[in-house]
């Protein structure tokens, strides 16, 4: 008989011991498994990070690469075009750039003016005025509107104030005696104040002219007075033959002129008085203001001429220059004229000479001389007459004015007489005013 063998048993595992045992060594693969999977992972990332470059590096680069390719291509291409050209490459490269420079300046110089003139249309565009906005702007903006008729009414008289002052021109006194008896009016000029000044040097040289509208037959004219604003003249002349009834239907006119030896005389102004407005009964004297008026040398013209006189040869020369502003004689609106000169005593004409004849002119340029003898004993006696005619092939030749001068002479022409005498050998120009053939020549015999 075998002996008994005690077989020893492996120590009892509980069940549950079994059982949890399978599934601890599964988790812990599990765990293991996904720890070298995330080491391979984190491993593969760094490998492609240092392996591959980034993208955009990659497209500078190749930008790069493109830019040094065009670069080059036109370098080469410079390089022909200069060649061909014959210029150095810099020469052609400085010749690109002025190009480019000017297209450019002519772009944006374009580019400015459509915007400027979009600018100038919105503009044009946003000028209408809004109503309502015009409304809500209350009664201060219809002042500025519409102004009050009374601050207009202001406004307006103040102009005229500030007119009329700009336009002062002096006054003049006067006195007026109306003799029934003789019936003759003695008018005595006093004298002007505040005249303004027409000379150079600040001053003036006046005189007052003193006729009757509407005939004008008779004129007296005062001396000059020389370099003055504020002339007084103190001078009284007669209006002969003058009935009451017919004084009452003229003005009495007072012309202040400037004196003007080697131009026309300039009429400051002038004060006219309707006889019909004041009582001749009494004398009148009073202070008028002067009132702007064109001056009269446009009806019949103004001549210039010079005198000069040698007493120890008794020669006497009369230069005629120019006449300006004469009367229209023709149908065409022009004249012919030429110029008489004449050396009249006690009435009867001793010499005469006339001038070349400026066609279809109203401001004849003559420079002619003329002479006359007349002895020293003589030349206080004689008159010289000067008389602008108005030549007529067909019919007779009608003179248009005159002036005449000597010692029976007034105003300007008197002057003008005096200062050749008082300057022998010397000759002495001035302008003087054309008057009415009639009414300049009172012995008419002048043929």
């Amino acid at each position: 008989m075998a002996p008994n063998v005690r077989e020893e048993s492996a120590p009892e595992v509980p069940v549950e011991n079994l059982a949890a045992e399978p599934e601890a060594t599964t988790e812990h693969h599990m765990k293991s498994a996904f720890r070298e999977n995330e080491h391979l992972s984190m491993k593969s990332q760094v490998a492609a990070a240092t392996t591959e470059p980034p993208e955009d590096d990659a497209t500078t680069v190749s930008t790069i690469k493109k830019i040094e390719t065009v670069a080059e291509k036109t370098a080469v291409i410079t390089e022909e075009v200069a060649h061909k050209m014959g210029i150095p490459t810099w020469g052609l490269v400085a010749i690109i750039i002025l190009v480019l420079a000017i297209v450019g300046g002519l772009l944006f110089f374009c580019v400015r003016r459509f915007l400027k003139k979009r600018r100038t249309k919105d503009g044009k565009g946003k000028k209408g005025v809004d109503m309502k906005s015009v409304q809500l702007l209350g009664s201060a903006y219809k002042e500025k509107v519409q102004p009050d008729m009374e601050e207009l009414t202001e406004n307006a008289e103040e102009d005229e104030e500030s007119k009329h002052s700009e336009q002062k021109l002096g006054k003049l006194q006067y006195k007026l005696e109306y003799d029934f008896n003789n019936n003759s009016l003695a008018v005595t000029v006093i004298q002007a104040e505040e005249l303004p000044a027409l000379d150079m040097g600040g001053t003036s040289d006046p005189y007052v002219k003193v006729y009757l509208l509407p005939d004008k037959k008779k004129k007296f004219e005062t001396k000059v007075h020389r370099k003055t604003l504020s002339p007084v003249f103190n001078e009284t002349f007669t209006f002969k033959s003058l009935p009451y009834a017919d004084a009452m239907n003229k003005t009495l006119v007072f012309a202040i002129f400037d004196f003007d030896r080697f131009s026309k005389h300039d009429q400051i102004g002038e004060v006219k008085v309707p006889l019909c407005t004041i009582d001749l009964a009494q004398t009148i004297e009073e202070w008028r203001e002067l009132v702007s008026v064109e001056g009269e040398g446009g009806q019949l013209g103004d001549i210039c001429f010079s005198l000069r006189y040698v007493p120890t040869a008794g020669k006497l020369t009369v230069v005629i220059l120019e006449a300006k502003n004469l009367k229209k004689m023709d149908v065409g609106g022009l004249s012919d004229p030429y110029v008489k000169i004449a050396i009249m005593q006690n009435g009867k004409r001793l010499k005469k000479k006339k001038t070349s004849i400026k066609k279809c002119t109203l401001n004849p340029y003559y420079n002619e001389s003329f002479s006359f003898e007349v002895p020293f004993e003589q030349i206080q006696k004689i008159n010289l007459v000067v008389t602008v005619v108005d030549y007529d092939r067909i019919g007779t030749s009608e003179p248009i004015g005159r002036v005449i001068l000597g010692c029976n002479a007034q105003g300007t022409e008197l002057r003008h007489w005096s200062d050749m005498l008082a300057s022998p050998r010397r000759p002495i120009a001035q302008w003087h005013t054309l008057k009415d053939p009639e009414e300049a020549d009172p012995n008419k015999k002048d043929n």
